[in-house]
């Protein structure tokens, strides 16, 4: 139900099993973690995360699966361990990766937008994260991940208020960066103005806006980055006030 698709300078993730409403099943997951290693070793200017499914960008995990995990004890640890696998590598891609939300985006859909740099919403799009409407949690690193975004009151009130927001009110708390007509429109517009970007610059960036780790000497990156292959060429574009050509 994932796949990757190279399009010129940038690149597309696409989610579609329409019927089930971009649902992911457990092996879902795995087909999540192949397509970001294609992205990766494509290694395209940037990567647009997008729908097939019309009215929906992802409905959240397969309640037919969530169902079996009742009984099912070690199936628990499979199912968070291959979709924190997932989604932890997608929000690791050393490129920008921009999620267009266009329809429904619930549950395990809205971790896996929050593992894109930037989120652009549709004006169909609606989110909402109601795990407790199951009576289950939600995995910590996606709590996190939107606790980053949104703020810890504003993450609180999608996870025990369980309310539906639309495009407006996620752009306003910051669950989205913008709130457009169009989603995919606005993404294949950010992903050509990225592609004039350092593919160096971007991969040191991200590391630094999502904090890193520790022991990792945030100083050193910004010194290193001086060193880059692409520092000479832009340096040498803006002398020439021409675009800069840089490797890919």
């Amino acid at each position: 139900m994932f796949r990757y698709v190279s399009d010129g300078p940038f690149g597309r993730l696409i989610i579609d099993r329409p019927r089930q409403r971009n649902a992911v099943p457990l092996e879902g997951w795995g087909e999540l973690a192949a397509a970001t290693v294609a992205a990766e070793m494509a290694a395209p200017c940037a990567l647009i995360v997008q729908s097939a499914a019309e009215g929906a960008f992802c409905a959240g995990a397969d309640l037919g699966h969530l169902a079996t995990l009742g009984q099912d004890v070690g199936g628990r640890t499979a199912f968070r361990l291959a979709m924190r696998g997932a989604i932890d590598a997608l929000a690791a891609l050393p490129f920008p990766v921009i999620a267009a939300v266009d329809g429904g985006c619930f549950g395990a859909g809205v971790a896996l937008m929050l593992a894109c740099d930037v989120a652009v919403a549709g004006e169909g799009a609606r989110f909402a994260v109601p795990p407790a409407r199951l009576g289950i949690a939600y995995p910590q690193e996606d709590i996190d991940r939107l606790a980053a975004r949104v703020g810890r009151g504003q993450a609180g009130l999608m996870l025990l208020g369980m309310e539906t927001i639309d495009a407006a009110e996620a752009a306003r708390i910051g669950l989205v960066e913008r709130a457009v007509p169009v989603a995919l429109a606005e993404a294949e517009r950010l992903a050509a103005a990225m592609a004039e970007g350092a593919p160096s610059s971007f991969a040191t960036l991200k590391r630094m806006i999502a904090g890193v780790g520790p022991g990792v000497d945030t100083d050193a990156l910004f010194d290193a980055s001086f060193g880059s292959a692409d520092f000479p060429e832009g340096i040498a574009a803006y002398r020439e006030r021409r675009k800069p050509e840089f490797r890919r």
